[in-house]
């Protein structure tokens, strides 16, 4: 067996040894000692396992505290994502972002009915706010899709689009910049919480397909230049 897979085979058994133990986020894992003594391996492979395993949210080291089990959030994979996305086309992240925005625009106009029939009046205001300001803060974006989709009470569907939509915001300067579209935005966001208002939910997946029809002429275009420049 090679060092990697030494190395993996030591990954596994330490997360199989949370699972047997029934430890949850925020529980203490056993000390380093006990982990050398139940895995019979050496404190460094212990180590190199452990640090692994933090890259990838699965254990949390705190210093001075021990080691922890992690949330394992799905954020941890952007920075893989967005490298595959800037690395699989001639121009890169062109095609490979084209695919990410549309995997994101069949998420969120298949979820928007769902939220139609479930979202409260004190979360369309709260809505309504975050588009608004959207004009001067970008990060009311992020925010509004995320407060959109708690209602599905879907943990797994917030962190997917949490990581598309930060995936995409990373590698959007791939494409030519935008032009000033404030307006634009703001009014595209406004409509999405009009049709919700309405409990509409045809008319809101509508208004989240004119959202992405932007984003997805930008790829196009800058696909278009990838292949006539190659």
């Amino acid at each position: 067996m090679t060092r990697p897979d030494r190395a993996r085979t030591l990954q596994d058994r330490i997360v199989e040894l949370i699972h047997e133990q029934g430890l949850s986020p925020g529980t203490a894992l056993p000390t380093e000692p006990q982990l050398m003594a139940e895995l019979g391996a050496s404190r460094n492979s212990v180590r190199e396992a452990v640090r692994a395993l933090q890259a990838l949210g699965i254990v949390e080291i705190r210093h001075g505290r021990g080691t922890f089990v992690g949330e394992a959030p799905l954020t941890v994979l952007t920075p893989s994502l967005a490298f595959h996305v800037r690395t699989r086309s001639s121009a890169p992240g062109v095609t490979a972002l084209g695919d990410l925005v549309e995997v994101r625009e069949l998420m969120e106009v298949g979820l928007i009915g769902t939220v139609a029939a479930t979202i409260s009046p004190a979360r369309l205001a709260a809505l309504e706010a975050l588009a608004a300001r959207m004009g001067e803060d970008p990060e009311a974006d992020r925010a509004f899709h995320a407060l959109l989709y708690e209602s599905c009470g879907n943990d797994l569907v917030l962190q997917l689009i949490q990581l598309f939509w930060g995936v995409y915001h990373e590698v959007e300067n791939t494409l030519e910049p935008p032009v000033d579209r404030a307006e634009e935005i703001v009014a595209n966001h406004l409509a999405i919480v009009a049709a919700l208002r309405t409990r509409d939910a045809e008319a809101a997946r509508e208004a989240m397909r004119r959202h992405f029809t932007d984003v997805r002429a930008r790829v196009t275009h800058a696909e278009e230049l990838a292949t006539s420049a190659s």
